[in-house]
């Protein structure tokens, strides 16, 4: 059987030109193009199984070659690789029909594994079975961060927003875990339905049922007239069940006949009646280990385990930081109405160095709390809360561990590029090597 065919789209020469012969090398016949619009073109004579396009490209972007593709070969797989990530990229590339989507600089070894999947996955677009049309204008813009965690987190969000299979969102508190749920939420094609929020941990059992279920007049003392409950209001929309792990047994068998069944039945009530809901559900515990202890149904448990999104902690993505706590800044600084106009170097230093063992929430309180209390025209370090500086310093006290020569090396290139924003040619330039060396120093990270 002939290998699949390659197109290789990007306006940076050097780029397409490295990653042509990378997969040359490994056996694929390679077409290489440094416009979009005459790569359509080449597409519209020859076909070709899997197409790697640039995402930023002038005149025509690779969103534009996305949709030609789709219209000219149906059935040919699009990457879309970009320098620029984000939420609303990714949620654009993958609801456009991209089989996948990743960000500059990328591992070689990473584009390797993807091209051999879409040859043993038989060239089926799993992303046009879950994707719709999306929204023009996507209103969801509460997410935030560029980090290779994120993006996959947010590439997931764009591939299962469509579906009206169970999500399990599983991270610590403080992660976002709403912030996803919402996301999921109103980027599908149920965003102008209801948004039903349900905290399992906030109620005592017996109104926990009749929150989620509702009653009929007389079903027990006190309910003086019919109720409709939370699963009802949610019909056509999405329920979020936030720290599931907290929802008594007695009740996880009732979810459990409600995700089967899609019928509920209110308290005292004789007849059932069929609902629409998309369940989210969330959880900061080890639902596994519930499992084992019995504290968590095991076919609970796996029916809301359909589709899973595993948020980092905050720790494990320090370099969304400086864009975290900016977006903090600003919104704080909104809310005080003070003319404080930004934060210092050093502040940012400090906050981008610290653990946040209460992650993404605490860093929000914290630049809250620094803002209400500064009289200061900038953030600085004297603003930053005693027990984050305290952190740092013992830290600094333990004594430094040094990086390896390459580590060294390898970080000041990615500063580079985080200052230049992906812009290769650029942080070449800086960096004093040329575009190919670069690439190649990138390449065997």
């Amino acid at each position: 059987m002939a290998s699949p065919s390659i197109l290789v789209i990007d306006d940076d020469i050097v780029a397409a030109e490295l990653l042509a012969e990378v997969l040359t090398k490994e056996g694929y016949p390679v077409t290489m193009s440094t416009d979009g619009r005459d790569a359509v073109r080449m597409g519209e004579a020859s076909f070709f199984d899997i197409v790697i396009t640039d995402l930023k490209m002038p005149e025509f972007s690779g969103i534009d070659v996305l949709n030609a593709f789709k219209r000219i070969s149906p059935q040919t797989i699009v990457f879309v690789i970009t320098a620029f990530g984000s939420f609303e990229t990714a949620i654009n590339a993958i609801q456009n029909g991209a089989y996948d989507y990743m960000v500059k600089p990328f591992k070689i070894d990473e584009i390797k594994t993807k091209v051999k999947r879409c040859i043993e996955q038989h060239k089926v677009i799993v992303s046009e079975k879950l994707a719709h049309h999306p929204p023009q204008d996507l209103t969801f813009k509460a997410i935030i961060g560029s980090s290779t965690k994120m993006l996959e987190v947010y590439k997931t969000v764009a591939m299962v927003a469509s579906s009206d299979a169970p999500v399990l969102i599983m991270g610590e508190s403080g992660t976002g875990k709403e912030l996803i749920a919402r996301a999921l939420h109103e980027n599908s094609p149920r965003a102008d339905k209801p948004y039903v929020v349900v905290n399992c941990a906030t109620f005592p059992e017996n109104l926990l049922e009749s929150e989620l279920f509702g009653h009929v007049k007389g079903a027990f003392t006190n309910a003086l007239m019919d109720k409709k409950g939370l699963f009802e209001e949610a019909d056509g929309g999405t329920c979020f069940l936030d720290e599931i792990g907290d929802m008594p047994i007695s009740l996880q068998v009732k979810l459990l006949r409600v995700l089967q069944t899609s019928e509920i039945r209110r308290i005292g009530g004789t007849s059932s009646m069929f609902v629409n809901v998309r369940f989210v559900a969330a959880t900061n515990k080890h639902l596994p280990t519930m499992v084992k202890t019995k504290e968590f149904r095991e076919d609970l448990f796996y029916r809301l385990h359909v589709i899973t999104i595993n948020l980092p902690p905050l720790r494990d993505h320090l370099d969304d930081i400086p864009l975290l706590a900016e977006h903090f800044f600003r919104k704080a600084v909104a809310k005080s109405k003070k003319d404080v106009r930004c934060i210092s170097n050093e502040a940012m230093e400090v906050l981008s160095s610290y653990h946040w063992p209460g992650n993404i929430r605490q860093l929000e309180n914290t630049i809250e709390r620094a803002i209400a209390l500064t009289s200061n025209k900038a953030l600085l370090v004297s603003d930053i809360p005693a027990e984050v500086l305290k952190k740092n310093d013992a830290a600094q006290a333990e004594g430094p561990e040094f990086p390896t020569l390459a580590e060294v090396k390898l970080d000041y290139i990615e500063q580079v590029l985080r200052h230049t924003k992906g812009n290769q040619k650029l942080a070449s330039e800086i960096l004093g090597v040329d575009r190919k060396t670069l690439y190649r120093l990138l390449r065997n990270r």
